[in-house]
């Protein structure tokens, strides 16, 4: 596949429902069935998004090579100096990120060990640190871990496996929008249980495939982030992967503010074919001082002032679908037995 010069303006598209018949694919990651219906074509990419025919699971067939899934996280992709977003964006994503460390080092004794897979900036690491907890990381990339807390241990590996963690070590392990990435997601999970201790947890938050946003937005959902998303998990197919590992799942959460109303929003920008792709985000995105600002200046304030305008709507639709636990994100914590 040949990436977009623009990382986030790949281009979608339904695959006409009369083309989509059941086909004979590799086996499900998920529940093992070979038969899936092709969904969505990717820009530059001839493997289209089937849907698993029995639990639902989106992904690539066949699924790009190791080279190229490298490709779709060139050194931009990360930020500049370890930061992902413009300066005030930046700042709320900290805060926001800060706010949820309560969430995620509730009920952890003193010292415990935390790994965060794809740490990136480590903006949960530096929170944890400063809770006087033993924090680790794991990254593809040295560029992605640019900025980390220095008081984080991290380690650069191609899978979590490779990291070299002894069993039994962890009192949580983290995989926040990490897994839809991943080329391996079940070995990934597996090796999760491994080095978590006994009685450890495992958070673990991804876009939700069956959620109202993506049935809404189709192929104009934000959170497809093709071709960076390699997988694309329903809830039934997520809890299912944690039992069948041997996880016990303690709870369920549909709520993101970072996460879920700008999907709302952009997803609805997306679904006009007059604004670019993922342009509003693009805008937000962190960028080198000499790079020229995307698009026109007219452009520019349109995306703005419909983002916008369209907030209080968005923040109101995530909540509806919270409630209805059909909410655009999910993070589940599961314990290993102990």
């Amino acid at each position: 596949m040949s990436v977009a010069k623009d990382l986030h303006a790949c281009s979608v598209r339904e695959i006409a429902s009369a083309t989509r018949e059941a086909v004979v694919v590799s086996p499900c990651p998920v529940c093992g069935v070979r038969e899936a219906r092709p969904r969505f074509g990717v820009e530059g990419c001839s493997a289209p998004v089937v849907v698993c025919s029995q639990c639902g699971l989106g992904r690539y067939e066949p699924m790009p090579g190791a080279n190229e899934v490298l490709s779709y996280y060139p050194e931009e992709y990360y930020g500049q100096q370890g930061t992902k977003f413009q300066r005030v964006i930046e700042s709320l994503v900290r805060v926001a990120a800060a706010r949820h460390i309560a969430f995620l080092s509730r009920g952890l004794p003193a010292r415990a060990r935390v790994l965060d897979v794809g740490c990136g900036r480590g903006v949960i690491l530096g929170p944890l640190a400063e809770r006087d907890f033993e924090v680790h990381g794991v990254e593809l990339r040295v560029e992605a871990a640019l900025g980390v807390d220095p008081r984080a241990e991290v380690r650069v590996a191609p899978r979590l496996a490779d990291a070299g963690y002894a069993g039994d070590h962890f009192h949580e392990v983290v995989l926040w929008h990490v897994l839809e990435h991943l080329e391996d997601p079940r070995g990934a999970l597996a090796e999760a249980f491994r080095v978590l201790r006994p009685g450890g947890r495992l958070v673990v938050a991804v876009p939700n495939f069956s959620s109202l946003q993506a049935r809404w937005a189709g192929a104009a959902w934000f959170h497809l982030d093709a071709p960076r998303h390699l997988f694309h998990f329903p809830r039934e197919a997520l809890l299912r992967l944690l039992e069948e590992l041997g996880f016990a799942v303690e709870s369920e959460h549909h709520f993101s503010l970072r996460q879920n109303p700008f999907g709302w929003i952009q997803s609805g920008l997306n679904r006009s074919r007059r604004l670019p792709r993922n342009g509003l985000y693009t805008l937000l995105h962190e960028r080198s001082s000499r790079a020229p600002a995307p698009y026109s200046r007219g452009m520019r304030c349109w995306l703005l002032i419909c983002g916008l305008l369209a907030a209080p709507f968005a923040l109101a639709a995530s909540v509806i679908a919270a409630k209805l636990r059909r909410g655009a994100t999910l993070h589940v914590v599961a314990r290993k037995p102990g």
